[in-house]
């Protein structure tokens, strides 16, 4: 299967057609997709999209959470972690 060009955080990487973000995020090695008002790193929780500890920038709307957004050809991700 073809890898899909998703661009995160202005950083140009290659992901599995179908994948989360989310998934397309660790699998990059990104832990922290967020800070919380503390400025702590915050990740996925749950994956099931209940918990809002994933959310990232995406395609410059605010507050998508990753673990419910399937990658698309040319994507872009903003991390806050």
């Amino acid at each position: 299967m073809t890898r899909i060009p998703i661009v995160i955080d202005g950083r140009t990487v290659e992901a599995e057609p179908e994948t989360t973000v989310a998934a397309a995020l660790l699998n990059d090695g990104i832990w922290g997709f967020r800070s919380s008002v503390e400025s702590e790193p915050r990740g996925p929780v749950c994956a099931m999209g209940i918990c809002f500890e994933c959310r990232v920038t995406i395609d410059g709307i605010p507050h998508r959470r990753a673990c419910m957004e399937l990658c698309r050809p040319g994507m872009e991700i903003e991390t806050g972690g």
